[in-house]
């Protein structure tokens, strides 16, 4: 992993609740919250600049707004959720470009897993637990913020493991 083992370190105790809260609220409300997005992207605009050396840390704002970008592009396309789209953006730049296939292949087995999970559970007695989540009763919309969340805590978790 490209990922400095230190800098996911640093980040890992801010960013972890986050990412559980973000799967909490897309679960449960079928919405990520701007609040979550902003404290991301603080956290990263904050901690970045005296965890990664300039040129990197600029580099990985750019990546930010690109993100942002294609994201809102997707979601104007309909194949993306707006709060997924802010997510991405803001959770781009604690990903190391090198470990970017990494972290794709993370993302598909996280959700498939969060998938075969969440409709499994649907219909299970175990939905009682959360009766009321807005998410059980979506048709073929997905809390993608369930996979989103996980992705990134699973990469900072393994980048603070094995990380360089």
């Amino acid at each position: 992993m490209l990922i400095s083992a230190t800098t996911a370190l640093w980040f890992l105790p801010l960013v972890l609740p986050i990412c559980f809260y973000v799967a909490f609220t897309d679960m449960a409300q079928m919405r990520i919250t701007n609040q979550a997005v902003l404290a991301l992207g603080l956290i990263f605009v904050v901690m970045g600049v005296f965890l990664l050396p300039f040129d990197v840390y600029l580099w990985r704002l750019a990546a930010m707004v690109i993100v942002l970008v294609v994201g809102f592009i997707l979601n104007a396309a309909g194949a993306f959720g707006a709060g997924d789209a802010k997510f991405c953006a803001v959770a781009a730049p604690y990903i190391a470009l090198g470990d970017l296939r990494l972290v794709v292949a993370i993302f598909m087995v996280v959700l498939l897993a969060a998938a075969a999970t969440h409709r499994g559970v649907k219909h299970t007695p175990l939905r009682k637990l959360a009766p009321h989540w807005a998410s059980w009763d979506q048709g073929k919309k997905f809390p993608m913020g369930f996979a989103l969340g996980f992705t990134l805590a699973l990469y900072l978790i393994l980048g603070a493991l094995y990380g360089a």
